[in-house]
């Protein structure tokens, strides 16, 4: 085997390795960034609906309605009814009687659903009974 040949065979594997490296690096990076990112939006809605709702019983009850409809995700769609949000409102577009940022703001829905709740069902608590029967509320 020459020197150059010997070179090559060193060389090539070396290069697809740190060709594989970046690509990890960079797929894990995307990887690692896109939950982090989605954990802060959820822990941030909660926050925000721990501080609007007060009551802790009320708080349990909407948070397990937000768990199942949306995992607290504030542009959660549901791609066969269009409902949308947190709270899954038919259509989203009903959120803009609490504010005209509903599309992304977290407090804005979080207030239009307790309304909605309250409204429709007398509580968060009472909206979850519904739901636990139902499916839905």
């Amino acid at each position: 085997m020459t020197a150059v040949s010997l070179l090559r065979s060193v060389a090539a594997p070396k290069k697809a390795l740190a060709g594989a490296a970046l690509a990890a690096a960079t797929c894990g990076t995307l990887i690692a960034a896109a939950p982090a990112q989605a954990a802060t939006s959820a822990s941030s809605a909660q926050a925000t609906a721990k501080k609007m709702i007060g009551d802790s019983a009320e708080y349990q009850c909407f948070s397990r309605i937000v768990d199942h409809e949306s995992d607290w995700n504030v542009n959660a769609t549901n791609s066969s009814s269009g409902a949308y949000g947190l709270v899954q409102a038919l259509p989203g577009s009903k959120m803009a009687s609490a504010g005209s940022d509903w599309k992304t703001n977290a407090a804005t829905q979080i207030e239009w659903g307790l309304d909605y709740m309250k409204d429709r069902y007398g509580s968060a608590c009472d909206a979850w009974s519904f739901w636990q029967a139902n499916g839905w509320y």
